[in-house]
């Protein structure tokens, strides 16, 4: 199996490139550093390491026909490549608000586009979205991420519904708090509050393995910390708190 995974270098991606390496699969691993993926892909029985830039939208997928003339056909293609802006919109650099829309938003859109041509002339295969709790909750403080992730997860759930009866499936990731280095600094940004102290935090380890699971009983979404599935079933509420109860900004 031909899994490939974008934003493979660390965090969650990492977790997940480990978890289908244990597995025995075929890896293409997309990130900008490689000395992390060539680590990464020493464990796999066969990989590909492919240093790339996704902030460049129209080259975003030139590693996808490459990446399969060698290993054959992508089986489940993971977009997993993400960047965070934490802090008030009004201060947020117009390019880097648009950069991030490109990386966490439109890059994944086109790498999917590309992809998903020959999944369905194949009949067969899996996207993965890994979007964020974000697109459920859209957190005071990340409005590019809010409005990138939010995307991203419409976009699959619309997606899943389309293809239905294709044979080509599509799960979308929400992860909450998951500890990773972008999660920390994202908190750091933040004042200490009781409400931040008490958010149930997970594992990228927990999460690769529930993402796997997913991909292999075809089910249409994770969320993790299961505790944040109260989030899509109760909107007007997680709304109501996250207005109320988001703590301010450091000074």
């Amino acid at each position: 199996m031909h899994v490939a995974i974008t934003g493979a270098s660390s965090g969650i991606g990492e977790a997940i490139a480990r978890e289908y390496a244990a597995a025995g699969a075929t890896l293409t691993l997309v990130a900008r550093r490689r000395e992390l993926m060539e680590k990464i892909a020493a464990e796999a029985k066969r990989a590909r390491v492919v240093v790339a830039d996704l902030g460049d939208v129209v080259h975003a997928a030139d590693w996808v026909a490459p990446a399969e003339a060698e290993l054959g056909p992508i089986d489940v293609l993971i977009n997993n490549a993400g960047v965070q802006i934490v802090g008030p919109t009004a201060d947020v650099d117009p390019l880097e608000g648009e950069h991030l829309l490109a990386v966490d938003l439109l890059s994944p859109l086109r790498i999917t586009g590309v992809v998903l041509q020959g999944m369905l002339a194949r009949k067969a295969g899996v996207i993965v979205q890994v979007a964020s709790l974000a697109a459920l909750a859209p957190t005071p403080g990340m409005t590019h991420y809010n409005a990138a992730k939010a995307g991203l997860a419409a976009a699959g759930e619309s997606l899943r519904g389309e293809l239905r009866k294709t044979g080509v499936h599509v799960v979308v990731v929400y992860p909450g708090p998951v500890k990773t280095a972008m999660a920390d600094a994202a908190m750091e940004k933040y004042e200490k509050s009781r409400s931040l102290n008490a958010m149930p935090v997970g594992t990228t380890e927990v999460l690769a393995r529930k993402v796997r699971r997913a991909v292999d009983k075809r089910q249409a979404r994770v969320i993790y910390p299961g505790s944040y599935k109260m989030s899509r079933l109760f909107p007007g509420t997680t709304r109501w708190f996250l207005d109320r109860f988001t703590p301010a900004f450091k000074k």
